[in-house]
């Protein structure tokens, strides 16, 4: 198969009488097709392609190689992080034990898997530094909007009206959007020159109406704000709660516990802070942690141990109800489990150090040529920015994102967070060596040194060059138009798609 053909549709790779298996002729009677019920019959025969299975098979090893991929690219994405998850966790996840379990059944059928969740509970726990956890959530913004809700009814038992919710301008975007879906009034706190919380302006933001104050911390500038101890106690006095966006747990593993530095609630994104594929819309999940006066709303069912034995409990009066089928997305939580039990807790510890390592050592390798608006130091990831290269020799961050793909690397995340103009936020995370990152930031080099009109058309090497991105997010097309065939036992050579 030529590189031409490996972008073909199977349609176009069709040819009649091609199959992946000849079939012995039938040796019991055939029904005929006008025996079935007139209502569950195809209208028109389907033009089906024909292939033989080598057909098949390069057709999408093919597709395959024009993807990038954690397994075959370096991933720098910064904030929604794609990091390599070691392919233990994904066969002790695969166990038949695990595979063949139906969420019907009986909890003393599944007592292996109810145990395997109680414990991640206790773990997830134990690493917050908080007292329960719900393991429901299909995703972390899914985790903030359920953490929110067990806030509103917390708040609704104390008799309080407070609405207003504080989000930093450097917060995912995710936080208000989740505020607003719960139904509170979103009031956004400035940063200051640092790119750390700004005191003044949240101290003439918090009030009697504030409800809950949600920082990303490590924030998605890659900075840890020390203030957090004193903002805690502010927000607390205040009579408002904390909620943390747990994006980036993997900077501060086994160093600091959010509960012991003040937050109230928090979600965990286990495919980036422990293992478990992500992208593509899913799967996910997104476990929350609270405290215990906020326990009792969390989502039912919980998994609880009786003694020797575990089982779901429904018994939640306070509870804000279901917010996904069953008790959450299991194979994802097992792939979690298996790696915290892993690396344990030194273990979990170094892997905060190595992110934290690595991304300063790619910073310091960069800051030279891309500048980086806030100083030299970071936690797990960096944003560097191109508005002076923008202003001096009209590069844009798109144009370095673009023609990154040449060189088989996966852009960074870009023009975010928006406190950072032209911003390119790059996170290497500590699955990755000393030799990636060197090329990686040499190769960025020599992007930057490249005429601008050049960079203006990357990517030069891939199938597609540039797709109009807004266009096809706000109008996507699907479709298959094509002519029925009139006779069933005609060849497929006379359809048309």
């Amino acid at each position: 198969m030529d590189k031409q053909q490996s972008t073909d549709l199977l349609f176009d790779l069709s040819r009649p009488g091609r199959r992946s298996a000849l079939l012995p002729a039938c040796d019991v009677p055939m029904t005929p097709i006008n025996s079935l019920p007139e209502e569950h019959r195809n209208a028109e025969f389907l033009p089906l392609p024909e292939l033989a299975e080598i057909d098949v098979v390069r057709h999408y090893i093919n597709l395959s190689t024009q993807n990038m991929s954690v397994d075959t690219n370096f991933y720098p994405l910064g904030s929604c992080t794609m990091k390599y998850n070691p392919k233990r966790n994904e066969r002790l996840a695969s166990l038949p034990g695990f595979l063949s379990l139906h969420p019907y059944q009986q909890d003393a059928s599944i007592q292996g898997m109810l145990e395997l969740l109680w414990h991640l509970q206790e773990m997830l726990a134990e690493i917050a530094g908080l007292d329960a956890v719900s393991l429901q959530p299909a995703a972390g913004a899914h985790g903030e909007f359920t953490a929110l809700l067990v806030a509103a009814a917390y708040l609704r038992d104390q008799g309080s009206d407070r609405k207003v919710i504080l989000v930093p301008d450097s917060a995912h975007g995710t936080n208000p959007a989740s505020a607003a879906l719960a139904g509170f009034e979103i009031k956004q706190v400035k940063s200051d020159a640092r790119g750390l919380v700004d005191w003044d302006d949240l101290s003439a933001k918090l009030g009697p109406t504030t409800a809950v104050f949600m920082i990303t911390n490590p924030n998605t500038l890659g900075l840890f704000d020390s203030q957090i101890g004193e903002i805690s106690q502010r927000v607390h006095e205040a009579g408002g709660l904390m909620y943390l966006d747990g994006a980036n747990m993997n900077a501060i593993l086994g160093r600091t516990r959010p509960g012991d530095f003040g937050i109230d609630m928090m979600h965990y994104n286990p495919h980036k802070t422990f293992s478990g594929p992500h992208g593509g819309g899913g799967p996910g999940a997104g476990p929350i942690a609270v405290r215990d006066f906020l326990a009792p709303y969390l989502p039912s069912p919980m998994v609880m141990r009786k003694g020797d034995a575990f089982a779901l409990d429904f018994d939640r009066p306070r509870s804000i109800g279901r917010v996904r089928s069953f008790f959450g997305n299991t194979g994802v939580l097992v792939r979690a489990y298996s790696y915290i039990r892993t690396y344990g807790p030194q273990g979990l510890r170094q892997v905060a150090e190595q992110a934290v390592l690595n991304a300063n050592y790619l910073l310091h390798l960069v800051k030279d040529f891309l500048p980086v608006p806030q100083g030299t130091r970071c936690m797990h990831e960096f944003v560097a920015s191109l508005k002076d290269l923008q202003k001096e020799r009209g590069i844009r961050t798109m144009d370095v994102a673009k023609r990154l793909l040449d060189f088989g690397y996966h852009a960074p995340t870009v023009y975010f967070p928006l406190v950072v103009a032209e911003a390119l936020m790059i996170e290497p995370t500590e699955t990755e060596s000393k030799e990636t990152l060197e090329a990686f930031a040499e190769t960025l080099r020599k992007i930057l040194d490249e005429p601008a009109d050049f960079l203006a058309q990357a990517p030069h090497s891939l199938p597609t060059s540039r797709p109009d991105e807004v266009k096809a997010a706000r109008q996507p097309i699907v479709c298959c138009v094509w002519e029925p065939i009139e006779d069933p036992t005609s060849s497929l050579s006379e359809s048309h798609h």
